[in-house]
């Protein structure tokens, strides 16, 4: 049975909520402009310093007036659709569903590589879409703007075509994929100055109208003979990362360079491969978003995601008194969380966290579990897959609650693959995603470390509990240095990212154990700093006849200067014996 789009059970009670929420809304709006007025964020600053603009105390006293008189003019109102809204929570279905109804770009056939092989892309990113005012208590503002535009840069990753390059050597150990040099600058300048940007590859947007057109991407492979003239590899220096050089230097560069020479570069002397990319990977399958909490912002992100992925789960969450008559528990926000898929959605489950404390009760943080349609074969045998994303409580210092977060994502996920699984179905992958507000190298999060959801599924990025591996990146950004020149565009934030040095000026440190002196790193380890995004995948619950291995794992620096937060991607190769070819 397919999912309706509205979470409300008839138009009736749809359109009562509707009602409720066009009385809040001009409050909430007078409100969140009276607090923006008041605060800057340090790129604004800089603005103002540079431009000897002395007219800002006036802007804000004038505007501090303005926006409390309206404020209280429309408080009544506000109270009165409150009456309103706050009762139909209790029916709401806690998320809304887009399809798209022509959707040519949908994965009719997912064999982009070769017979029995099938790649899955996943890519997960904490936005900090909160309501204009209480994002610049994180130094981020313009919520509107800035969703739009990470919603372009988005599709300016995902729409290029896929390239790999398959090196024909003995000492081959996979593939590269070479996602810069084939690719645009983005075309945003936010927090930038004097900075041309090119058009995306096969997509081009029109910001003025809200139209946004592509071309459909295709996987494409290179076959790179083996040079035997270059020199051994053991000869050639390694740099300590892999990354993809700036697309000007590998415009000039590569018609020179060999398959020993990428080799020499880092790609395959890792235990999987790995890049820093200045976009997002190609052809990504499912998106997850954190802290998408403002509705403008997720109505925004949709509009521009839904051409290409035409499955969209937002708004998610329970709003109101959760459960109903215990105020103790009021939820002003929802999970924040925004799911795109380019598969169907057969199934969605959400369950919220009972345990949220502080400011993170004020919203409903939880866990969305959805079960997607991969393919249906001639013998009408599903394949199907199961992905997960969740935002754990965030302040420092209260691992215990993290953990019993934790257990309860295990227990969840388990109830909701238990009911839904299907005896004519086989699945493809298990993915567990999100921000866990926890990273693998600080003491103060030993507890989450440890936990047993590790044993369960399997991190890419980490050595052990505590250990991370050498080329992993923080991906925690120091929120006051957001808009500095050194990290403030996509390719700046990359070769930052290369230097450790540089690191440590822009990526949050690890937290120390409460009252002891922090000794990080390790003698002879790498910084790596705060890692507290996460992409998990797990193979004992997919299919006997399948096997997964890791294509590629990329730390994507194409939102700089939108967002406090690095996202990730993961690559998934999914090997399917002879039989389920057959099939």
């Amino acid at each position: 049975m397919a999912l309706r789009s509205s979470p409300f059970p008839n138009g009736c009670v749809a359109g009562a909520h509707a009602v409720g929420w066009a009385f809040i809304l001009p409050c909430f709006w007078c409100l969140d402009r009276l607090i923006s007025v008041c605060k800057s964020t340090t790129l604004e600053q800089t603005q103002r310093m540079e431009q000897e603009c002395y007219l800002h105390p006036l802007k804000v006293f004038f505007g501090f007036i303005i926006f409390f008189i309206l404020f209280l003019v429309m408080t009544p109102f506000a109270l009165l659709g409150f009456l309103i809204w706050a009762p139909i929570q209790a029916c709401r279905r806690p998320f809304r569903y887009h399809r798209e109804k022509t959707f040519p770009l949908e994965k009719e056939e997912i064999y982009t590589e070769r017979a029995g092989v099938t790649s899955f892309g996943f890519a997960t990113a904490n936005l900090c879409l909160l309501p204009d005012s209480l994002a610049r208590f994180n130094n981020l503002g313009h919520t509107q703007y800035r969703a739009a535009t990470i919603g372009e840069r988005i599709l300016q990753g995902v729409c290029r075509p896929h390239v790999r390059i398959l090196i024909d050597s003995p000492s081959s150990c996979g593939t590269l994929s070479p996602s810069n040099s084939i690719l645009p600058t983005s075309n945003s300048n936010y927090g930038t100055t004097d900075r041309q940007t090119q058009p995306a590859v096969g997509y081009r947007s029109d910001s003025t109208e809200g139209h946004v057109s592509f071309q459909n991407s295709n996987s494409h492979v290179v076959c790179l003979p083996s040079d035997d003239t270059e020199e051994p590899l053991a000869k050639s220096p390694s740099p300590t990362f892999n990354s993809n050089q700036s697309s000007n230097q590998q415009g000039e560069t590569a018609k020179h360079t060999s398959p020993q020479t990428l080799l020499s570069q880092g790609v395959c002397q890792q235990d999987i491969p790995w890049e820093i990319s200045p976009m997002f990977p190609a052809n990504v399958d499912i998106l997850c978003l954190e802290e998408v909490f403002d509705k403008r912002a997720a109505q925004k992100l949709k509009q521009v995601l839904k051409p290409v992925f035409g499955h969209i789960l937002y708004d998610v969450g329970v709003y109101a008194c959760q459960p109903p008559c215990l105020c103790s528990s009021f939820k002003f926000f929802n999970s924040g969380l925004f799911l795109a898929s380019r598969f169907p959605v057969l199934e969605a489950q959400y369950q919220c966290f009972p345990n949220s404390r502080g400011e993170d009760a004020l919203a409903a943080k939880g866990l969305l579990s959805v079960k997607v349609l991969i393919k249906q074969n001639r013998n009408h045998k599903k394949m199907v897959g199961y992905f997960n994303c969740t935002h754990l409580h965030a302040p420092e210092g209260e691992g215990e609650i993290r953990c019993e977060q934790l257990d309860m994502v295990t227990d969840w996920i388990g109830n909701f693959q238990a009911v839904n699984q299907q005896p004519n179905e086989d699945v493809a992958f298990d993915v567990l995603c999100g921000d866990f507000n926890f990273d693998n190298c600080s003491p103060d999060d030993t507890l989450e470390q440890n936990h047993i959801l590790f044993q369960q599924y399997k991190d890419p990025c980490r050595a052990g509990p505590g250990e991370e591996k050498p080329w992993v990146i923080g991906t925690l950004l120091e929120q006051p240095t957001l808009y500095e020149d050194a990290i403030n565009t996509p390719e700046n934030l990359q070769r930052a990212l290369e230097s450790e040095e540089l690191r440590k000026q822009f990526i949050c440190p690890p937290v120390p154990a409460r009252d002891s002196p922090l000794a990080y790193p390790n003698t002879g380890q790498p910084w790596i700093g705060r890692r507290i995004d996460y992409i998990l995948y797990r193979e004992n619950s997919i299919s006997e006849h399948y096997r997964t291995e890791i294509e590629e794992m990329t730390f994507i620096t194409q939102l700089a200067g939108l967002t406090d937060h690095i996202p990730v991607g993961l690559r998934l190769n999914v090997i399917m014996d002879s039989k389920s070819v057959d099939e």
